[in-house]
């Protein structure tokens, strides 16, 4: 090779390895203290960065070291639940039966809000029905048991 072609060829290396840098710059390196929050200690069943039991201790030690080999975050859940279980994720994924966890609860709020909405109104006419009925009351007192009762009351105070 003649020197005019291994300048070529340093400078396509050159360009190539620029290239490579900015593609890694473009993707930002993922932070461990940033994602840690997003899997659980599969033995206390407790978020990972709030634990520090040997289990614990291990997993993070894990996870730190798929951080440092600079995985993308999809990669890094995927090796974590291999080593783990699907257990260690903080948020399960949404499907088979843990699809009832992001579909239960919203059901569950607009279920009772049609409940309010279909007993709301009859509660209300029953009550206004309650208040428009007059209220017959015992029959009225003699008056000796009117100044008998007068009088206990007066003594109860």
């Amino acid at each position: 090779m003649s020197l005019r072609g291994l300048t070529l060829a340093a400078l396509l290396a050159a360009a190539l390895t620029a290239g490579t840098a900015s593609a890694a710059d473009a993707s930002p390196a993922l932070d461990y203290n940033g994602i840690v929050s997003q899997f659980m200690c599969t033995e206390c069943h407790e978020p990972l960065n709030q634990v520090n039991s040997p289990e614990a201790i291990s997993e993070k030690q894990y996870l730190q070291g798929l951080v440092t080999r600079g995985l993308a975050l999809g990669q890094i859940k995927q090796a974590m639940v291999a080593q783990y279980g699907p257990q260690v994720l903080a948020r399960p994924p949404a499907s088979g039966f843990n699809l009832t966890i992001y579909i239960l609860p919203p059901a569950v709020f607009l279920g009772g809000l049609a409940l309010l909405a279909y007993t709301l109104p009859r509660w209300r006419a029953r009550s206004r029905l309650a208040a428009a009925t007059p209220i017959t009351g015992a029959p009225s007192l003699e008056p000796d048991e009117a100044r008998r009762l007068d009088d206990e009351l007066t003594n109860f105070i």
